[in-house]
């Protein structure tokens, strides 16, 4: 690392980016090549930052995997010319963004700051001068020229969290996200104070950036409620070319025991699709056969999702199902911490 951190900024839409005309009152694109002269407390921090953004904005309810492989192309092509980086997406889809990116870079030594806002940066009491300033202080952040962070983190509100640990909890509240089964990374007060002890260490810091490209998103998330019918489950199931099923369940990963049920999902699981078993609850895992409604999703091969999210859990399947894995391979694969976006037990 040189002795001022180089950052790239790279923007690829959402709130963030907008500024109001208050002659018309309408809003127009930030340019973030001016982001010095317009932010000028950046130039206390002791780095260098350079920004690039998509050629249009686009809105996070628009994001989709193509994206995904945009934002991991720009990382690539910019990995050895730069120390850190900040992207700036919209916020209602950065935890399945930033989760995706995650598996996506293979050897990050790194760090990879996503943020947003929830006004836009020219609004009076907008949060995205603190979200933005602070998450290319943390992107630059380094001990002896060494990165703290080298792992995809999304930093929302005064803390840092694992991204592909977040989901986003709230559309009115400045404290948008949480990671209610994994701490913050760092929090930021008075001072920027990491949690040393939760942080990835990569293991080998020499290896080469590899960028996976390859998503298959013939995928679903399906929620189970009280009175769904077999129709409606038999009917998602039956998708053509589905290859993976996110399940939310209830509880510790509980669902129906009903003799249609259990058969449309194994028949599902012989034919190939995967199925990973993630709960609808907000914080705790998945403990499968801890009750018998989830002892015979167990035994007809249902994957264990622990205490993934389900914005994660969509992400991994979608980087999984890329490498032709064995039935097996797949779910020792799945059951075990790739990014740290599960607890192993």
């Amino acid at each position: 690392m040189t002795t001022k951190p180089n950052i790239l900024l790279i923007y690829t839409g959402g709130t963030i980016g907008m500024i109001k005309d208050y002659k018309t009152n309408a809003l127009r694109a930030f340019d973030f090549s001016q982001i010095v002269e317009k932010i000028p407390e950046l130039q206390q921090l002791n780095c260098k930052v350079t920004s690039i953004s998509f050629d249009e904005p686009i809105d996070s309810s628009n994001m989709n995997t193509k994206y995904y492989i945009d934002i991991a192309e720009i990382i690539e092509s910019n990995y050895k010319n730069f120390d850190g980086f900040v992207v700036l997406t919209g916020s209602d889809t950065m935890s399945y963004t930033s989760s995706a990116i995650s598996f996506m870079l293979e050897n990050l030594s790194k760090p990879i700051i996503f943020s947003g806002s929830q006004l836009p940066i020219g609004d009076l009491r907008t949060d995205a001068k603190e979200n933005l300033i602070t998450s290319i202080e943390v992107a630059s952040a380094n001990k002896n020229g060494t990165p703290i962070i080298s792992e995809v983190c999304l930093y929302f509100e005064y803390k840092l969290y694992r991204a592909n640990r977040t989901t986003k909890i709230s559309s009115e509240q400045f404290e948008a996200f949480t990671s209610l089964n994994f701490s913050p990374l760092a929090e930021s007060g008075v001072h920027l104070k990491f949690n040393e002890q939760l942080l990835y260490q990569p293991k080998n810091k020499e290896k080469d950036l590899i960028v996976r490209k390859n998503l298959v998103n013939e995928v679903v998330i399906l929620k189970l409620f009280p009175g769904i019918s077999d129709l409606v489950v038999e009917s998602i199931f039956s998708i053509p070319n589905l290859k993976g099923v996110v399940l939310e369940t209830y509880g510790s990963g509980n669902a129906p025991s009903s003799e249609n049920f259990i058969i449309t999902l194994k028949n599902a699981i012989d034919q190939g699709i995967k199925i990973v078993n993630v709960t609808q609850c907000k914080s705790g895992s998945v403990m499968m056969g801890h009750y018998d409604t989830s002892l015979m999703l167990k035994n007809i091969g249902v994957i264990d999702g622990k205490d993934i999210t389900t914005e994660s859990a969509i992400a991994k399947l979608m980087y999984l199902l890329s490498h032709g894995l064995s039935a097996e391979d797949f779910t020792m694969f799945f059951e075990n911490s790739l990014r740290g976006e599960l607890t192993d037990k």
